[in-house]
């Protein structure tokens, strides 16, 4: 193999050459922190949002000059619009069957509350012939973009061994809606890892997995370890902590993974100190080298994730594209991963034998 150029990576997902509006659902933080930001910087066109409180989606919409829609009606009266759901995934299906049959749609992760809501929210889509993704938009994080690029190229050679670790205080208040809900951290954040693993790895056998909350708040569940079971070649193992309050010192975000004739690194800076994040990093030990070599990362996961993953969708819609990333048909499968891990955690685990009388 030649030597290892980390500027040769693909880190970016191309623009589409004719960007169509976007219509955005929700006026949450991560409107103004994600969604927002990447569009601008991207050159997509934001006609508007529409939020059930008014007043809070014109105070947005005032401070990115767009349009703030006062019915779901006007809000998908735009013409040619692609529609951008930054709602709670109990609010979906409802938004999804207000479209115009044959729209497009950019559906925020999870794909509903639970299995059966994904289930639901796929008929919908299918019945109005929408062209729907998920909004999984780690996959078009520059890094990851990069690492399956050098996956693809065959720098690690045959991928055996892919291990994620979080160990981080992540400052929940900013989501106030998810108190009180059943399904929390596999649901609505290490979703992001496991859908990320699907896509290098594909689907594993089964998942063995244990999610549970911390005595110092409310919240259903923040910490979750997860082994998926991709037989006696590949291990991958997923262990979270949300709750590791005690300084920066120790805390860490990152995918460590391991192939037959190279290694990876990968940290994910957003969510350490979040929303301020840290740098994403990457660094590759290539099949013949020596070293370690750090790729000089032209952008973060977020925003720069979310310029990708709408841009996919766009240049689908318009042909540009001939694979719609994370549609809902594979996005479900990320959702049967999410609702397998969940069962497992619900279950007893194997018991220690009872201890010898002798």
């Amino acid at each position: 193999m030649a030597e290892f150029n980390p500027d040769s990576l693909a880190q970016s997902w191309p623009l589409p050459s004719k960007p169509r509006p976007i219509v955005t659902f929700g006026a949450g933080s991560i409107v103004g922190d994600a969604h927002f930001p990447a569009y601008r910087k991207g050159g997509l066109p934001i006609a508007g949002l529409y939020d059930p409180d008014y007043e809070k989606a014109r105070a947005l919409a005032d401070k990115w000059d767009v349009t703030a829609f006062r019915t779901i009606t006007e809000a998908t009266a735009v013409e040619n619009a692609i529609f951008d759901l930054a709602t709670p995934p109990n609010a979906h299906a409802a938004v999804l069957a207000a479209l115009p049959d044959g729209a497009a749609a950019l559906i925020q992760k999870p794909m509903g509350s639970d299995l059966a809501a994904a289930s639901e929210i796929l008929k919908i889509c299918r019945a109005k012939n929408l062209t729907a993704a998920v909004n999984f938009q780690l996959r078009f994080a520059p890094m990851l973009l990069a690492l399956k690029d050098a996956i693809a190229k065959g720098m690690l050679g045959d991928v055996v061994d892919f291990e994620v670790h979080l160990a981080l205080d992540t400052p929940w208040g900013l989501w106030s809606f998810l108190e009180g809900l059943p399904r929390i951290e596999i649901a609505m954040h290490s979703i992001h890892y496991l859908d990320a693993i699907r896509q290098i790895l594909g689907d594993p056998k089964g998942v063995h997995a244990k999610s549970i909350g911390h005595p110092n708040h409310k919240m259903a569940q923040t910490r979750t370890t997860a082994i998926l079971d991709y037989g006696d070649r590949v291990r991958c193992a997923v262990s979270i902590n949300h709750d590791h309050a005690f300084g920066r010192r120790h805390q860490a975000c990152d995918f460590r993974i391991c192939g037959t004739e190279g290694a990876a690194y990968v940290q994910l800076g957003v969510n350490l100190d979040y929303p301020n994040g840290e740098p994403d990093i990457l660094e590759i030990k290539p099949k013949g080298g020596s070293e370690w070599v750090a790729v000089p990362l032209k952008g973060t996961w977020f925003p720069d994730a979310f310029v990708g993953r709408m841009a996919n969708l766009q240049r689908f819609v318009s042909g540009e594209d001939d694979e719609l990333v994370s549609s809902v048909e594979d996005a479900w499968m990320t959702m049967a991963l999410v609702e397998a891990a969940y069962e497992s955690s619900a279950q007893s685990a194997t018991p220690l034998a009872t201890r010898p009388a002798f």
